[in-house]
C-alpha cells in the first residue's frame, strides 16, 4: 500500500524573490529618510554655528548701548566722557573706530581697582588670516578712565567676516550718522535718542542682501544741557 505524503506547504522561489525586493526596497526608503535627516541636522547645525557669533555680538552690542552714561558737559569729566559716532581716533588705538561711548558695562571684582563705567569702542580690523574674507569686528575696552597715562586697553574679538559696520544716531526728528558731545564738531550736549547699528557680512551682495539691523532705545538723557566745571 502506498502512503499519502503529508500535507507540507513551503515558498516558492518566486515568493522568495518578491520578499527580498520588497525588503530591499523599504531598506532603500528607509536609509533614504535617514540619510536626509542627517543632512538636515547638520545644515541647521551650521547655520546655528554661523548665527552664534553674529547673535553674541548684537547682545554685548546692546547691553553697552542700553547701559550708555550720559556725557558731562565742559572741561570737568570725571568717570563719565564723550559719546561720539564716525570715523573717530582714540587714545591707545592705532586704527579709526567707528563709536566710542562711556558705559555701564564694566563687571565688579574684588581683585580689579575699577568701576563698572568703562570705555568701549568698536572698529574694524584686517584679519590675522590674509586669506579670510572681510575685517574682524572689535570691541576694545578702557577700564581706568581716570588714568593720567596712557590707559591700557583690552581687544576683545567679536566677529569675523565683516564688510562694514555703521552707527546712526536719532536726535527725536532725524537720524545722522555723526554723533559728537564734545562739542568740536557738532552741537549734540546729550546722547541720541537710539542708535541704530547696521553690519553687513562679507560676501553679501548689498544691492540684493540686507544688512544685519539692530535698533537701540536710549534711555539715559540728561536733565539739563547746561555746562559743568
Amino acid at each position: 500500500m502506498k502512503t499519502k505524503p503529508p500535507n507540507s506547504r513551503a515558498f516558492t522561489l518566486i515568493e522568495m524573490i518578491l520578499a527580498v525586493g520588497v525588503a530591499a526596497l523599504v531598506l532603500a526608503v528607509v536609509g533614504s529618510v535617514l540619510f536626509t535627516a542627517l543632512h538636515l541636522r547638520d545644515a541647521t547645525q551650521a547655520a546655528v554655528d554661523a548665527a552664534t557669533p553674529v547673535d553674541q555680538a548684537l547682545s554685548v552690542m546692546r547691553r553697552d548701548l542700553e547701559c550708555a552714561v550720559t556725557p558731562t558737559n565742559g572741561t570737568s569729566k570725571v568717570l563719565s566722557g564723550d559719546f561720539r559716532v564716525g570715523t573717530l581716533t582714540s587714545p591707545g588705538l592705532n586704527q579709526p573706530v567707528a563709536i566710542e561711548m562711556y558705559t555701564a558695562t564694566g563687571a565688579l571684582r574684588d581683585n580689579a581697582p575699577w568701576a563698572d563705567i568703562q570705555k568701549v569702542t568698536y572698529e574694524l580690523r584686517d584679519p590675522t588670516d590674509r586669506h579670510a574674507p572681510g575685517k574682524d569686528l572689535y570691541r576694545s575696552v578702557t577700564r581706568n578712565v581716570m588714568a593720567t597715562t596712557m590707559p591700557e586697553v583690552d581687544d576683545q574679538w567679536m566677529l569675523g567676516g565683516v564688510q562694514s559696520v555703521e552707527f546712526s544716531c536719532f536726535d527725536g526728528s532725524q537720524w545722522s550718522d555723526t554723533w559728537d558731545t564734545t562739542g568740536i564738531t557738532s552741537v549734540n550736549t546729550n546722547l541720541p535718542a537710539a542708535v541704530r547699528v547696521r553690519i553687513q557680512l562679507a560676501g553679501n551682495n548689498p544691492a540684493t542682501t540686507q544688512p544685519i539691523e539692530m535698533l537701540v532705545p536710549i534711555d539715559s538723557q540728561s536733565r539739563t544741557n547746561a555746562v559743568l566745571n
